[in-house]
């Protein structure tokens, strides 16, 4: 019988390296034989996508922040249903770089959004996908900021004043002080090798059976 696949996913501020983690995981994981998807949020389908560039465009300043957070759960929905159940239900391993904490930071915490609203607006997206593996980069968002790419080519979200991403960086710590079981903590200062290590030894002890993870919670406990 083969064995369920399992879901790691990726998060943090603006700049912390997130694909360049998610890439050196993938290639890590292949060289050890396991069967690897590597997505993205908001993305990874057709629609999605297209659901993509209209989110990340500067020039839909006009955008509220209720009409954003729906288009990230419209995205995630089409995502997890067209490619991660169905690559967890082949037994993949599926990296997701971006996925449901970011619309708590970034609408929730950043925004000011209603984050119990944000949750049951996210929780029919999942559609029950089970407990998984968070890998929070944790950087001060300014050197994020000075990492990310040059003013004139930052996207709609880049393009926020630094007041609003150090929000959304303490909105992910709060996360995963809430989420200890599901959401781990790695410094993304170091050189990329260094980060990777400290993500591998949480990546390693979840797909080893040492961690468990955890689904995504609704109510928050405590």
């Amino acid at each position: 019988m083969r064995q369920p696949g399992k879901l790691i996913t990726f998060e943090g501020p603006d700049g912390a390296g997130k694909t360049t983690q998610v890439n050196l995981t993938a290639a890590a994981l292949r060289e050890e034989g396991y069967d690897v998807l590597v997505t993205r949020e908001p993305g990874g389908t057709r629609l999605s996508e297209a659901i993509r560039g209209i989110l990340l465009d500067p020039a839909f300043k006009e955008m509220t922040p209720f009409a954003e957070a729906l288009l990230y759960a419209a995205s995630r929905a089409q995502l997890v249903g067209e490619v991660v159940l169905p690559a967890l239900g082949s037994g993949r391993v599926v990296l997701c770089d971006r996925f449901v904490d970011s619309s708590l930071a970034y609408q929730g915490y950043g925004r000011g959004l209603d984050l119990e609203m944000l949750r049951r607006i996210n929780a029919p997206a999942l559609r029950g996908i089970g407990a998984f593996l968070t890998i929070l980069l944790d950087l001060e968002p300014g050197e994020g900021l000075r990492r990310a790419a040059k003013p004139e080519k930052m996207d709609r979200l880049e393009q926020e004043d630094l007041s609003f991403h150090r929000r959304v960086r303490d909105g992910y710590l709060a996360l995963a002080n809430q989420n200890p079981e599901r959401i781990k903590v790695v410094r993304a200062e170091g050189d990329p090798a260094g980060v990777q290590a400290g993500v591998m030894a949480y990546v390693s002890g979840f797909l080893r059976g040492r961690l468990q993870g955890a689904p995504f919670e609704i109510e928050v406990r405590g």
